[in-house]
C-alpha cells in the first residue's frame, strides 16, 4: 500500500507529516512521490491566514482530481483541527478529516477510513479530532525527512501560551506543551548519528520551553545538553518571541560553537500603539536595543524577522515608526505580511471588512518603501560575507551544470537566500568549505577551497 503526502505550511507542519508517515510505515505503508500510484493521499493543511486556507482547499481538489480508482484522500493538519465541522459539511469528496493534536491516532484513523469502504454521493467524511494530545504523541522519531539531505527540523514544544491578539495558533494547536527532554535528546542523537549536519530547533517560541511545567524557561539547560551530543552538526534556533528573548542567549552562543549565531525573532511591529493591542510589550527603542545587543556580543550574528502591516490600530505614525525601526535594526532577512482577521481571536472584533480594506490601502505605499529599504540592507549585509571562508551545506547538484546549491550559517532552510557553489561531484548533505566570491541578488556565490 502506497501513501502520498502533500505537505503545506510551516516547518512544524512538516515534522507532523514526517511523524505521521513514520507511524503509518509501522502498518506497512510505503511513501510514494507519484500521486497517481497512491492508495492513500494525505493533504496536510495550513490554516494560519486566509490565503493559506485557500491554498489548502485548492490543493485538495488538485490532488482529488489525480486519484486512481479505489484510492482514499484525507485532510489533516491545521485546517482540519480548526474547522472540522465545516470541512465535513463542505468536502464530501474527502474520505476523512484528521486533526493535529494527537498524531498517535493516525493509524486507527486510516484503518477506519478504509474499513468504511467507498461511500456514495452525499456521504460525509469520517472525522477524528482530539483536543487533548496523548503522552504517546510526544514521540518524535521519523524514518524519512521531507527536506534536503543533511538538515532536519526538531520540534521541542507544541502550542503557545503567549496569546497574541491576532494569532489563531492557540486555537489550532492548543496551549503550550513542552516535549519531554529525554525524547528531544534521543531524537537529536538519532539525527546526529544518521549524518544530519544541521538540526533546526522549532517551536512557536523556543524560549518558552519548560514554562508550562513550572513557569521558568528550561530552554538554555536543554540547549546545553543538546550541545553535549556527539557528532559533527550545528544547531539553528528558529522562532524566539522578542518579549521573552533570554538575555544570556548571545553569550551562550558565543561559547558554544555548535549553535549557529542565527536568530529568528518575529518582532511583528515597533510601535507601542500597535504592539500593546497585539498583546506585546515592546517598542522601537526596546527592540532596536535587543538587536544591537546581540550584535555587540556576536558581531557575525544574523537576525531574521517578520513584520505585520495593517493591524486594526495601524496609522501613518506607526508606519513611520516601523520604517525607522527597519532602518535602525538592519535585519539580515525580513518577511512582511498583512494582517488577516482571524475568527475567534481577540483582534477579530476590532475591525470590520470596510475598516480592514482601509487599513490595507493605508499601508500600500509604506509596504513598498520598507521592502525596498530592506532589499538594500540585505544586499549590504550579504556583502560582508564576500571574501570569507564558510562551511556550505550542499542541498543539491544542478543537473547538466557544474553548479550546486547550498547554504551557509546565515541562510536558514526554505526562507532565506542560497549559496551557489561552482564545481561538480558534490554529495548532497555534505559540508564543503568554500570561499564566498560575490553577491548575486539575494544569493551568494562560492568556490571550494
Amino acid at each position: 500500500m502506497l501513501v502520498y503526502i502533500e505537505n503545506l505550511g510551516c516547518a512544524k507542519n512538516q515534522t507532523d507529516a514526517e511523524v505521521m508517515l513514520a507511524r503509518l510505515e509501522k502498518d506497512g505503508w510505503l511513501r510514494t512521490e507519484q500521486i497517481e500510484d497512491a492508495d492513500l493521499v494525505i493533504v496536510n493543511t495550513c490554516a494560519f491566514i486566509e490565503s493559506a486556507r485557500e491554498e489548502s482547499v485548492n490543493t485538495f481538489f488538485e490532488d482529488y482530481s489525480s486519484l486512481k480508482d479505489g484510492a482514499r484522500i484525507i485532510v489533516t493538519g491545521c485546517l482540519s483541527q480548526r474547522y472540522p465541522d465545516e470541512l465535513t459539511d463542505s468536502l464530501p469528496e474527502a474520505d476523512g478529516i484528521f486533526g493535529n493534536r494527537d498524531l498517535s491516532m493516525i493509524n486507527d484513523f486510516v484503518r477506519t477510513v478504509f474499513g468504511r469502504g467507498r461511500l456514495g454521493a452525499g456521504s460525509r467524511p469520517y472525522a477524528l479530532i482530539s483536543d487533548y494530545p496523548s503522552k504517546e504523541d510526544d514521540v518524535l522519531e521519523r524514518n524519512t525527512l521531507f527536506g534536503y539531505p543533511g538538515s532536519a527540523f526538531l520540534k521541542i514544544s507544541e502550542g503557545c501560551n503567549h496569546r497574541c491578539s491576532y494569532c489563531a495558533i492557540p486555537l489550532i494547536r492548543g496551549p503550550l506543551r513542552s516535549v519531554r527532554e529525554d525524547k528531544i535528546l534521543a531524537e537529536a542523537r538519532r539525527l546526529a548519528a544518521s549524518g544530519i549536519r544541521e538540526i533546526n530547533l522549532i517551536a512557536q517560541d523556543l524560549a518558552a520551553y519548560g514554562t508550562d511545567e513550572g513557569g521558568q524557561s528550561l530552554f538554555l539547560p536543554l540547549l546545553e545538553k543538546l550541545c553535549g551530543i556527539e557528532g559533527d552538526f550545528k544547531i539553528r534556533l528558529l522562532y524566539i518571541h522578542p518579549d521573552a528573548f533570554p538575555p544570556e542567549l548571545p553569550g551562550f552562543v558565543k561559547t558554544h560553537p555548535k549553535v549557529l549565531p542565527y536568530f529568528d525573532i518575529p518582532f511583528q511591529h515597533s510601535y507601542p500603539g500597535v504592539l500593546a493591542p497585539m498583546g506585546r510589550t515592546g517598542s522601537r527603542e526596546k527592540y532596536t536595543a535587543l538587536v544591537k545587543g546581540i550584535r555587540a556580543e556576536l558581531p557575525e550574528a544574523v537576525i531574521r524577522t517578520t513584520l505585520m502591516l495593517a493591524y486594526p490600530t495601524e496609522s501613518k505614525e506607526s508606519l513611520e515608526d516601523l520604517e525607522r525601526f527597519v532602518k535602525d535594526a538592519e535585519f539580515d532577512w525580513m518577511g512582511m505580511f498583512e494582517y488577516s482577521p482571524e475568527e475567534g481571536t481577540p483582534a477579530f472584533n476590532m475591525t470590520d471588512e470596510k475598516a480592514h480594506l482601509k487599513s490595507l490601502k493605508l499601508v500600500k505605499g509604506a509596504k513598498r518603501r520598507i521592502e525596498a529599504l530592506q532589499e538594500d540592507i540585505t544586499a549590504r549585509r550579504l556583502q560582508t560575507q564576500v571574501g570569507k571562508v564558510r562551511d556550505v551545506l550542499i542541498e543539491e547538484n544542478i543537473e547538466g551544470e557544474d553548479l550546486a546549491i547550498g547554504r551557509i550559517y546565515s541562510q536558514a532552510p526554505e526562507v532565506d537566500g542560497q549559496t551557489v557553489v561552482i564545481g561538480s561531484g558534490f554529495v548532497p548533505g555534505e559540508v564543503v568549505k568554500c570561499g564566498i566570491t560575490r553577491v548575486n541578488g539575494l544569493d551568494l556565490e562560492a568556490v571550494p577551497v
